[in-house]
């Protein structure tokens, strides 16, 4: 191996100094220049003898003269050259050699990239069916990078969720509270990219998470009294519960408990009933606070099952969802937690 963990380097392209702090694979190092780390390719890096060797001496300093506070010039402030917009997740193979000396990825190196020159707060979270896996939470500065962590290639077969809630470090009257996003890699596509990626011999992909930090929505006042003199019944909102119809615990969503002619509906009617029975139910069990609730969908073909959990997958207030099995329901039956 030409580098090992340790050695200082000079990146050829830049003629900036770092060092190797771990050894990637056959061809790639990961290095640390000026306090960020990021993958290079060997033949992107070289020891910095020649450099040292090849650079002039520089004539001596000459002695410094008494500057007094008038004649002080001003610095030019330091700009970074801005390279795009956005903010983006990276991804970083890491491979390996397998029993057959064939490449293989072994994990995936996940990264934020700031290409805005705003400076953002975030809280992030990878989510593997519906449970946190990961939790973490800092800064990220304008034009800059920031090491996330890693995650294994064969988890990324589980379809993981990366969920982001970003803010601004220096509030803004103007721009909004905080902005979530979230992002959702197919096993398909991610072999796609990795395959692309290869290719093209580069050393990364990445996805765009948004462009531009979102403007604060102004919500428009309405006038209370208008609409109660056009006919309309206003309620307090400290009250709304007690004009909400009943939450229940448990919702059994056979579609003979739901609908009385239930035999004259088409097997997407029937579904499409059930999901719309469900989704009225998360919502009271939401506006009355409930800590949980539990979806009694049957076993069958899986279908129900199925569509209500992609469902639970997307929805923030769900903490967790588990479907084992239970004393009454057997394994009918998917348990919601809220947060």
């Amino acid at each position: 191996m030409k580098y090992e963990v340790g050695d200082k380097i000079v990146v050829i392209q830049t003629d900036e100094d770092g060092k190797v702090v771990e050894i990637m694979n056959e061809k790639m190092v990961m290095i640390e220049v000026r306090g960020v780390r990021f993958p290079a390719y060997m033949d992107q890096i070289d020891f910095p003898y020649f450099k040292m060797f090849s650079k002039k001496k520089e004539a001596p300093v000459p002695l410094k003269k008494n500057i007094y506070i008038d004649n002080v010039k001003r610095e030019k402030p330091i700009t970074k050259k801005k390279v795009g917009d956005g903010v983006h997740i990276s991804f970083f193979p890491v491979f390996d050699k397998d029993i057959f000396d064939d490449d293989v990825v072994e994990k995936l190196k996940v990264y934020l990239i700031n290409e805005n020159e705003e400076h953002y707060q975030f809280n992030y979270d990878l989510v593997f069916n519906g449970a946190s896996s990961f939790n973490l939470k800092n800064e990220l500065p304008g034009l800059s990078e920031f090491y996330l962590h890693d995650v294994s290639f064969e988890d990324m077969s589980e379809g993981p969720k990366f969920e982001f809630e970003f803010s601004l470090t220096i509030p803004n009257k103007k721009k909004a509270p905080s902005h979530e996003v979230f992002f959702k890699l197919r096993g398909k596509q991610l072999f796609n990219k990795i395959e692309t990626t290869q290719k093209n011999n580069e050393a990364s992909f990445r996805f765009e998470l948004f462009t531009h930090y979102p403007d604060k929505i102004e919500t428009e006042k309405v006038d209370l009294s208008l609409l109660g003199n056009a006919g309309f019944r206003v309620y307090d909102a400290g009250k709304i519960r007690e004009h909400l119809p009943p939450a229940r615990s448990v919702v059994d969503l056979h579609i003979e408990k739901i609908s009385a002619h239930w035999e004259q509906l088409k097997p997407n009617e029937i579904l499409a009933t059930q999901l719309k029975e469900f989704e009225k139910f998360f919502e009271l069990s939401l506006a009355h606070h409930q800590a949980s609730l539990t979806v009694i969908h049957g076993v069958g073909e899986g279908v129900l099952r199925n569509e209500i959990h992609e469902i639970l997958k997307l929805k923030k207030e769900v903490k967790y969802f588990v479907n084992q099995f239970h004393p009454l329901y057997g394994y009918g039956a998917t348990e919601i937690f809220f947060n």
